[in-house]
């Protein structure tokens, strides 16, 4: 038995977990690991509720993105939930029993990035389930205790564990400078397009305007209360947008798709003195955008990688209005059923938008 202490209490734990572990593409099976032990400023948290992420499924299917690449067997998963069940020795900020989400990504705090705020962009950032980093579609992970955020009592541990995608959509909110006077076209419904939309009702933004190519996600979306949601495929979007608000035009784009065309696109649809925020990675390598456009109607164009200081303000945000993050969660499985789960949300876009695994 392992024994975890803050001095006051203790809990023990068996000296395994069972994890999935991803063992090369399109092989991925649940095994028993060893618990990992905290170090004197890192807790263990019981995990209770886990995403699956687009990367997740990218790295299951392909076994890399971009210049990572998963070249030893490797935990996935970093949208996550629990219960504090050990602390270190130096952990303050957190005790046992308390409810947390958990911030996946642990910079070094040191760097010019992260002394100005821009932690996101620290160069040695440690960030779950990215290689050679585990992730957490296990029983229990450690983390460092400053990325553990309390949740109160009435939000549940999948919003907890949704802070993480929707962490992006507020982070757009603030690259894009977000504010009540604007109107916003959201170009892709997967889960970061759906969370932004809840991020920018948080924002006071009450004109919203989306588009998707699969009929599901557009009707989650009205569902979410969006002004109107157009099929890029069989609608001009310009044209659309330009009749519904009576020639006014959009001043905010948040783009998630990755699509190249959508990706062109919004330099033609977004106003004059408008501001256009990517978050989804292109589908191509290169990508036409007309720069002369963008010069002349002094667009102000942002991109977006993760976030930075956002969980405390989706935390507050949440607990003080009725906006309804769950509503995405279509599918629910055990983590025995990893492989089951990880292929739909792989093979089932058309009737799947966010599924949770409960280890």
């Amino acid at each position: 038995m392992k024994r975890f202490s803050n001095g006051k209490e203790e809990t023990k734990l068996s000296a395994v977990m069972n994890a999935a572990i991803l063992n090369k593409p399109l092989d991925i099976e649940v095994k028993q690991v060893a618990i990992p032990v905290p170090k004197k400023d890192e807790a263990l948290v019981k995990v209770y509720c886990i995403g699956v992420c687009g990367s997740d499924v990218h790295y299951y299917e392909h076994g890399k993105i971009g210049r990572y690449e998963v070249k030893e067997p490797l935990i996935l998963g970093h949208e996550l939930a629990g219960e504090v069940v050990g602390i270190g020795e130096d952990v303050t900020n957190v005790s046992i029993g308390d409810r947390v989400a958990v911030e996946p990504g642990v910079t070094c705090g040191r760097c010019d990035y992260c002394k100005s705020g821009r932690y996101n962009l620290c160069p040695d950032v440690v960030f779950m389930a990215t290689p050679p980093v585990d992730g957490a579609w296990a029983d229990y992970v450690v983390i460092r205790c400053d990325f553990l955020f309390k949740i109160p009592d009435s939000m549940s541990y999948e919003e907890g564990a949704l802070l993480e995608p929707l962490s992006v959509g507020i982070h757009a909110m603030k690259r894009g400078k977000a504010t009540m006077a604007d109107r916003l076209f959201v170009s892709g419904l997967g889960p970061i397009g759906l969370l932004a939309i809840q991020a920018a009702k948080m924002f006071g933004i009450t004109e919203i305007y989306a588009s998707d190519v699969v009929p599901f996600r557009r009707e989650l979306a009205k569902e979410s209360g969006v002004t109107a949601v157009f099929d890029p495929i069989h609608e001009d979007i310009n044209e659309r947008i330009s009749t519904l608000t009576e020639q006014k035009g959009v001043n905010l784009i948040v783009e998630t798709s990755g699509n190249s065309k959508a990706i062109s696109d919004t330099v033609k649809i977004v106003n004059r003195g408008g501001r256009i925020v990517f978050i989804g990675l292109p589908t191509s390598e290169s990508i036409p955008l007309d720069i002369n456009q963008i010069i002349d109607g002094e667009i102000d164009v942002h991109g977006v990688f993760r976030y930075a200081n956002t969980y405390p303000i989706a935390i507050q945000a949440l607990s003080n209005s009725k906006v309804n993050i769950e509503k995405i969660i279509t599918h629910k499985f055990s983590l025995n059923d990893i492989k089951e789960a990880v292929d739909i949300a792989r093979t089932q876009k058309d009737t799947s938008v966010k599924v949770m695994i409960y280890p």
